[in-house]
């Protein structure tokens, strides 16, 4: 515990000597209250005339910039300005068929009929001519510059992402995740009694696809085959750079290495952050908010010697240095910190057992290879944030299912301390529809503002919500959720502001803001305005999928907001099942969408009436 002491001596000192943001009266407020729901701030007051809110400019004066034009998203003929009239009737014959419900559900075997009878050839021309046309960008880096290009006029921006994946029957990919989430002394023993039934592979879960809606999938192979996916990676990193500035590539940790490592470290960090509240509870802290929580030294190596898990000598190498001795308290940060990376990776899956009172591993043993197995996911990581930073792309590491997602998180977390020293390259994904969004999300941003590196985070409601709800209630554990949309809207308004108030005072913070809900983009726009954050300043961004939501999308770029597409490519058969999926999306999407349809066709009847149906799309 050497060097995690080290380390967490240096974490207490940072902390005292880090200034904290002073956020306004009204975010206060909200964050003092957190039982209550999110509710829109006022209004912004009118700028006094002559003024104009900017950015910081040289010596830290304030950079005059002109008001940002209002953004207009009931306007048809702004919204859909790049679009051909063709383009137009595809997206209102495929977002119409997406509503069907009777097709939809039928959508891969429609599509492996249309492809027996209409033959390869004439298939790959209809898919592009419909689903396929309106949802992927192209087949490989060449084809996709058009599109990318002509957005990139029209003020949008690309995240690339290479969407194939492997066409598994459900039993194929059960078989794989079964065999890749189980350890070699878990298969020797037949079980894993003592692990978290949360974070153990089980069957009736095993194709992680099922009531997955729009996410990739990838399940583990071998070594070779997450080698070939770091290969993807890097091309898509190196496209990405190529065809336009400030773009965006999104990777998976899942495509990188075996997953069972994922499963038990997520176990571990889960089963000391339980602990710290543990010990909260016993030091009379229960109940506050999580950055709140301090836990005071002496009494922290009191509890720890009572229960065995380590002597006060013992401790005592553990919480060292002159400013953690001068403060004598410990937060969730510096708790965290004493899980240290730098050591042997099996040695980090320790937990404390409060019935033995021993540090004891989560595991009775691990093989050479996997523990090999662990080194090369990290590795391929390194690889693909060391290129992202070379060529100048920022990389968006996607977020997972729970069982996955603490340690997805904290190895994201990882490559940032390294890569986001100068400028945020690594940017990590939080799911609002989670409980613990919040203390996710405030928990990185003080760690940031502490060790001095650039914080860069996309909000996203969550794409697992259906399969988390049914795992949890099936298994039998707490539901990690919110139950209801409302809440968590909710819960991303209160990620969402908290993070724009901290933009308002750092120059090291970075957010993307992933959504289709209209009423939260107005809601980020008019928190902007009353922050004094303006578009040009780069620090906010928005995103949408392609082929959805260009009422959103494309009157953002042309008011100067920086907005993005997310941009998936590849070849045709290949992205079938993405399609399917975008299709199963969009069905429910488009029982709700009936503004977008409607805005479609007003355009399309307005070029009609006006005699201009076969005119160019004009910037």
């Amino acid at each position: 515990m050497a060097s995690a002491a080290r380390s967490l001596a240096l974490r207490a000192a940072s902390s005292l000597r880090a200034p904290r943001c002073l956020r306004s009266t009204a975010a206060a407020a909200r964050q003092e209250q957190p039982g209550e729901p999110a509710r829109p701030p006022p209004p912004p007051p009118p700028p006094e005339r002559g003024s104009a809110r900017g950015g910081t400019g040289p010596r830290g004066t304030r950079r005059v910039q002109p008001p940002p034009p209002a953004v207009q998203f009931g306007d048809p003929r702004e919204a859909f300005r790049s679009k051909s009239s063709a383009e137009l009737v595809r997206a209102l014959v495929v977002l119409r068929l997406c509503a069907l419900e009777s097709l939809v559900s039928r959508s891969r075997q429609l599509m492996n009929l249309s492809r027996k009878l209409l033959g390869q050839h004439l298939f790959e021309k209809l898919m592009k001519m419909t689903f396929y046309g309106q949802f992927v960008a192209g087949e490989d880096q060449e084809s996709i510059k058009p599109l990318i290009q002509r957005n990139r006029a029209f003020g949008v921006g690309s995240v690339l992402d290479y969407s194939v994946e492997e066409d598994l029957t459900p039993e194929e990919a059960e078989r794989k995740e079964m065999d890749s989430c189980t350890s070699a002394s878990e298969k020797e023993t037949g079980g894993a009694t003592q692990r978290e039934k949360q974070y153990l592979a089980h069957r009736g879960f095993g194709d992680r696809r099922d009531r997955v809606i729009s996410a990739r999938t990838y399940f583990y192979a071998d070594e070779t085959k997450c080698d070939q996916h770091m290969e993807t990676f890097l091309r898509c990193i190196e496209a990405s750079g190529g065809s336009s500035e400030d773009s965006f590539s999104a990777i998976k940790l899942t495509a990188l290495g075996r997953p069972q490592f994922l499963l038990q470290f997520s176990e571990v960090l889960m089963k000391w952050r339980k602990f710290f509240h543990q010990m909260a509870a016993e030091q009379g802290k229960s109940g506050l908010a999580v950055m709140e929580t301090r836990l005071e030294v002496k009494k922290l190596q009191e509890t720890l010697a009572n229960l065995g898990i380590a002597t006060k000598a013992e401790s005592q190498h553990w919480f060292t240095g002159e400013d953690l001795g001068v403060s004598g308290t410990v937060d969730l940060l510096d708790w965290n910190s004493l899980i240290d990376s730098r050591t042997k990776l099996s040695k980090l899956l320790l937990i404390p057992n409060t019935k033995t009172g021993q540090l004891e591993p989560l595991l009775s043993h691990f093989t050479e290879e996997e523990d090999l197995q662990m080194k090369r996911m990290l590795q391929r990581m390194d690889v693909l944030a060391t290129r992202a930073l070379e060529l100048g792309v920022r990389l968006m590491v996607d977020a997972e299912q729970t069982y996955f997602q603490p340690a997805i998180s904290r190895l994201t977390l990882e490559m940032q301390r390294k890569f986001n020293m100068e400028k945020a390259v690594v940017f990590n994904t939080f799911q609002c529809y989670l409980k613990e969004a919040y203390d996710n999300v405030t928990i990185d941003v003080e760690l940031s503002r502490r060790e001095g590196w650039h914080f860069g985070a996309k909000l996203v409601r969550g794409a697992y919500m259906e399969q988390e709800h049914a795992r949890a209630a099936q298994i039998g554990y707490e539901d990690p959720l919110n139950p209801t949309y409302e809440e968590t809207n909710e819960m991303y308004q209160r990620c969402l502001d908290y993070v724009l108030e901290e933009i308002k005072c750092s120059q090291k913070v970075k957010v993307m803001v992933a959504s289709h809900n209209e009423d939260t983009v107005k809601f980020t726009i008019r928190r902007m305005a009353e922050l004094g954050i303006h578009p040009s300043e780069n620090k906010v961004y928005f995103g949408q999928l392609l082929g959805m939501c260009d009422q959103i999308t494309f009157p953002l770029g042309q008011a100067g907001y920086p907005v993005y597409k997310y941009v998936p490519y590849g070849p045709v058969n290949e992205v079938l099942p993405y399609l399917s999926r975008r299709a199963l999306e969009n069905r429910g999407f488009m029982k709700r969408a009936k503004r977008e349809r409607e805005l479609l066709w007003s355009e399309f009847k307005r070029r009609l009436i006006t005699g201009s149906l076969f005119c160019n799309p004009s910037h």
